[in-house]
């Protein structure tokens, strides 16, 4: 299975943009992007993503061949799907070790 950590990584919250202000301001991120219910800011290293909603904690993302794949292979390891919605395209799991990942396609 090849896969790799993208550099994005998506947080909840309840006024994403004050959380955006908060890691401009702070350590220094740029807003590049901003709908009404995500504000995208980025890093010399990472994009962190601002999702309006209840707080999941961090949800990295990784990059597979192909995710209903991945997504049934997970499961059968004891992961939970925590939100599937191929439309918008977005599927994340938790495992067994409380980490929190976006399966992406390459």
């Amino acid at each position: 299975m090849a896969n790799s950590f993208s550099r994005d990584i998506l947080i909840q919250a309840e006024n994403p943009q004050i959380a955006a202000d908060f890691y401009v301001k702070h350590l220094g991120f740029e807003i590049t992007d901003r709908t009404p219910t995500m504000v995208s800011v980025c890093g010399e290293n990472i994009s962190l993503f601002i999702e309006q909603g209840p707080a999941l904690g961090p949800v990295l993302e990784v990059t597979v061949d192909n995710v209903e794949k991945a997504k049934i292979r997970l499961m059968n390891e004891g992961c939970i799907v925590l939100k599937d919605e191929p439309e918008f395209p977005r599927c994340y799991l938790k495992d067994a070790f409380g980490l929190i990942y976006n399966l992406k396609a390459i």
